[in-house]
């Protein structure tokens, strides 16, 4: 990094944009990745696809468990 940075031409609030939702990433093990995405693969659906079907499934069973 450089000692010094020249903001003379920034604005302020360029790229703040209200009300965006940001995704924070999610990191998996080695081993919990290479079996989503193998069953991923399996089924013909994206990587994001089953991750979210079966977090969906383990809400509804948390919620139904209440």
């Amino acid at each position: 990094m450089k000692d010094e940075y020249d903001f003379s031409g920034a604005q302020r609030g360029r790229f703040y944009r209200p009300g965006a939702e940001l995704a924070p990433p999610v990191h998996l093990d080695p081993d919990v990745l290479g079996y989503c995405l193998e069953r991923a693969r399996a089924g013909g659906a994206s990587l994001s696809e089953m991750v979210n079907d079966l977090l969906r499934k383990d809400i509804a069973r948390i919620e139904g468990s209440r």
